[in-house]
């Protein structure tokens, strides 16, 4: 049997203000597979985005693994984990908004891969950024804007691909169309962590998915029984695990 390409053990964080100790994740299991799209679910202050800053390196967790194709990344800094394959979209798709399209793909180039790699790249991946070239990027659709994220990222061939919210604010076919490309780039041999608030459309397009709820990961099974789920979860219920 294949090992994960991404396996969280009991991780566990909390935020510190001051002398005020607030627990945000109590003990996260999860695991990804090589090439498997996981969608993580949940209501806001879940601790999903949370879950995502520990993978990505962004915070340190309190306790508990982080294990990267079988090798323990528990303590790795945000550059280690991303010279590693991990990156991270982040929520609200940390683009640079006064800079054209093609610049901002220009800042992909820092690992080492040509520029004429990252475009075309990009390009095949999301041919309208091609037309939208010379653009700045704060003009851009909001799914436009994703979609750029979306290509830096891949720019770089990362082994694993977190995206925090890749659905906000965007309508539903532009929705689809980014599912569609989340599916398509799952089967270049990435694996995809995708987390998600209100969006039972993912799970057309995910292998496996999890409800978190309270900094826990409380059921997790076929995308089919979690949509099943979902309703009780956003209505404040707990879910059998």
């Amino acid at each position: 049997m294949a090992e994960p390409a991404l396996e969280v053990r009991q991780v566990r964080k909390d935020y510190v203000s001051g002398e005020v100790v607030t627990p945000v994740l109590h003990g996260v299991d999860l695991a990804v597979m090589p090439r498997q799209v996981f969608a993580l679910l949940g209501p806001n202050g879940a601790g999903k985005s949370t879950t995502l800053k520990v993978l990505s390196g962004q915070v340190s967790p309190k306790a508990g693994s982080i294990n990267l194709h079988g090798e323990d990344a528990t303590s790795w800094a945000s550059d280690r984990l991303a010279r590693d394959g991990v990156c991270l979209v982040p929520e609200g798709r940390g683009i640079f908004p006064n800079l054209t399209v093609t610049e901002n793909l220009r800042m992909a180039v820092y690992t080492g891969t040509s520029l004429r790699t990252v475009f075309d790249r990009a390009f095949e991946r999301f041919p309208r950024l091609r037309d939208r070239r010379k653009q700045v990027a704060g003009t851009l659709s909001g799914g436009e804007q994703q979609m750029l994220a979306m290509a830096r990222a891949l720019a770089i061939e990362p082994k694993v691909l977190l995206l925090d919210e890749l659905s906000m604010g965007l309508g539903p076919l532009i929705v689809e169309e980014l599912y569609e490309a989340v599916e398509r780039i799952a089967s270049e041999n990435v694996s995809i962590l995708i987390v998600e608030q209100f969006a039972h459309e993912v799970l057309g397009v995910a292998d496996r998915a999890a409800i978190m709820l309270q900094g826990q990961v409380q059921y997790c099974g076929d995308p089919a029984e979690v949509g099943a789920a979902l309703d009780v979860a956003y209505l404040g219920g707990t879910v059998d695990a």
